[in-house]
């Protein structure tokens, strides 16, 4: 999946797995299950076979044998082949899926709605919809992708038929939720929260349409179904910024019962909107369970103290249970990062900073590092940086722990000046190291030697060069990541 070009397309899929292969002919299932089989076999005459199947796939005159043969090049750490066969496709096949999506790869960059309409216009006068077959979800898919961003486009300058318009012709089903969820935003971004209103339902509501297996359990589905706390947090957020608080309350209640862990700003609203009702008690409760988790940042504090005082009638005794509370919190935090405390020896490396300049882990022997994989097209991870910047304030002056930032996984052209210009466009103070695709093995050397599967990914090792912790993906609260990051720092330490 990760060599699929179209950056949507890639983004997408790696979300829902393979949904072409759920959809496929048995005839193409047939020849899947084969070259499966191959994969798996230990046999060597197996891989011979294997070997000579995927050539034959290779020279083949249909674009989807050669994209099988390029898929499966990459599943037996063939990627020089894969590569090699994927950048072929355009030109073998010039009205090909490969060459339709890598014809739309430029309109992203357009900054007008109607340049973007004039570019949508003449690609799909050359790549027509009907010459091409819909068995397959991404058959469609592509037309969408640039469908809805004409509408983004459209109603971020709030013409509203136009977006209202392009949204129509949207035509794969389990992905409108995500094109109208892009809506909403635009709508909201330029005050239209009418309009925000009305898309933010039409995503929920096609979430909703998938949950429970109403419209089968295929990895697409699920994909559809796993947006729905979240877009009806979202609606819930927009009704109460128009002070519809009781019908605000009714999406915010169904939100919550539907989130599996503890999410801090869907409890939130849902006290806010429970305030709005003076419903203060039951505000109290519910933002009581983020101040226990440790992660309240400083409004959701000052909230939560203004509703003890309302509800308790006065301030007598809120230092001592919000102590408590503190303290219990970090008991908790001890005992679970004790369990999940690791001994596994770091890999080393050596990579170029920003400036040019050779940094080696060695470099740091004795000290307390965490490294942070992360890239610039990850929302995770620069989610995760103001909390790292905090870490890294606090941290300034203790010469035994140092913080990397290990830019991996880059999907542009020039990887080094557009990290350079992510960290000074936001002024973080980090030590940005780069781990730059190898022109050989086409892999990222360091974040593979450290086995990571997702970004961001941080570890913390120890002074005498143990990996202690391992963590992947953030969850929104600052305070909480500090206070984990400082605790494991700390225990680190300790072992040193």
């Amino acid at each position: 999946m990760k060599l699929i070009k179209s950056t949507y397309a890639l983004l997408l899929l790696i979300a829902i797995g393979n949904v072409a292969n759920a959809q496929s002919k048995p005839s193409a299932d047939t020849t899947i299950k084969y070259l499966d089989k191959l994969v798996l076999s230990k046999d060597s005459a197996d891989k011979q076979i294997l070997r000579s199947k995927l050539a034959s796939l290779s020279a083949a005159k249909t674009e989807k044998s050669v994209l099988t043969a390029a898929n499966y090049y990459y599943k037996i750490g063939d990627t020089k082949q894969s590569e090699k066969l994927y950048k072929e496709l355009p030109t073998r096949f010039p009205l090909g899926t490969q060459a339709r999506g890598e014809a739309s790869k430029g309109f992203y960059e357009l900054k007008t709605a109607a340049e973007a309409e004039a570019a949508y216009k003449a690609w799909i006068k050359k790549f027509p919809p009907e010459n091409y077959e819909n068995k397959e979800v991404p058959d469609r898919l592509d037309y969408d992708y640039v469908r809805s961003m004409i509408a983004n486009k459209f109603a971020a300058e709030k013409n509203v038929a136009k977006a209202n318009a392009y949204a129509k012709m949207l035509e794969v089903d389990f992905w409108k939720g995500n094109a109208y969820s892009g809506l909403t935003t635009a709508f909201y971004k330029n005050g239209d929260l009418a309009n925000a209103e009305m898309y933010a339902k039409m995503a929920m509501d096609n979430a909703f349409s998938y949950l429970d297996g109403k419209k089968g359990n295929e990895n697409y589905a699920k994909f559809s179904a796993s947006g729905y706390p979240g877009l009806t947090s979202t609606y819930a957020n927009i009704l109460f910024e128009r002070k519809k608080f009781t019908e605000a309350l009714k999406y915010s209640e169904m939100a919550y019962q539907k989130s599996t862990t503890l999410n801090p700003q869907l409890n939130y609203r849902y006290a806010q909107i429970l305030m709005g009702l003076n419903r203060n008690q039951e505000a109290y409760d519910k933002l009581e369970e983020v101040v226990k988790a440790g992660k309240a940042n400083p409004k959701m504090a000052e909230d939560f103290k203004n509703l003890y005082i309302t509800v308790k009638g006065s301030d007598a005794g809120f230092d001592a249970y919000a102590s408590a509370i503190r303290k219990s919190y970090l008991e908790a935090l001890s005992k679970k990062l004790t369990k999940d405390m690791v001994k596994e020896p770091a890999a080393g490396f050596t990579l170029t900073d920003l400036d040019g300049k050779q940094v080696s882990l060695a470099d740091y022997k004795g000290k307390i590092v965490i490294l942070d994989f992360w890239a610039t097209w990850c929302g995770p991870c620069k989610a995760s940086f103001p909390a790292m910047q905090m870490a890294v304030n606090k941290y300034k002056d203790d010469s035994n722990v140092k913080f990397l930032f290990i830019h991996t996984w880059e999907n542009v052209a020039n990887p080094t000046e557009d990290a350079k210009a992510f960290i000074a466009g936001a002024k973080y103070n980090f030590e940005v190291l780069m781990d730059i695709k190898d022109a050989q093995t086409k892999k990222n050397k360091v974040v593979s030697s450290y086995n990571v599967a997702g970004i961001p990914a941080k570890f913390v090792i120890d002074g005498n060069g143990d990996v202690r912790f391992k963590l992947t993906g953030f969850d929104g609260s600052n305070e909480a990541a500090v206070d984990e990051l400082t605790m494991m720092i700390d225990i680190a330490k300790a072992k040193s």
